[in-house]
């Protein structure tokens, strides 16, 4: 399981060698969530955000042959233990077309959102979301950072510090 470091009250930090790694913090968290949770996903090209979301859906009971990166359809679900909505923002043209998807269905209480691309859709995320921030360190290597921005949010934060800080 991935090491967590707090960076502050609201932040934790951990540094992934692999993909396997990856789908290890991705299935820890997901450990945390529950129906009604946004997770806001930011990332460049290739940094592993919808090998993330595998992880997330997977350990809802999704296979992973179902989970793949909405570019084209910009929004899939995944049925599991839990509703799960998977949104990619990356060719959306600006931010109101986001806005026009439907966004009480997609943030809707009974499923888990997954927003691929959030950086870019900012201003019509829930405040209260769990950012992730996935960085590139190396070929295989990723810095991942989780940060709360509401009451909810802080909740996953405090249970990821304890279980693996």
């Amino acid at each position: 399981m991935p090491n967590w470091t707090r960076v502050n009250q609201d932040t934790l930090r951990c540094h992934v060698a692999s993909e396997a790694q990856t789908r290890d913090a991705g299935q820890q968290i997901a450990g945390s969530l529950h129906a009604g949770d946004v997770i806001a996903l930011i990332g460049n090209l290739g940094a592993g955000k919808t090998r993330f979301v595998k992880a997330v859906a997977e350990a809802f009971g999704v296979p992973l042959d179902e989970v793949n990166s909405p570019t084209f359809t910009l929004i899939q679900e995944y049925e599991g233990r839990v509703l799960i909505r998977h949104c990619d923002t990356y060719r959306l043209r600006n931010p109101d077309e986001f806005a026009d998807l439907g966004l009480d269905e997609l943030f809707a209480p009974d499923g888990i959102a997954l927003v691929e691309w959030a950086d870019r859709v900012e201003e019509y995320l829930p405040r209260d979301r769990l950012t992730i921030r996935i960085t590139i360190d190396s070929p295989t290597a990723r810095t991942i950072e989780v940060s709360a921005t509401g009451r909810r949010s802080r909740q996953i934060v405090s249970e990821l510090a304890n279980e693996g800080g």
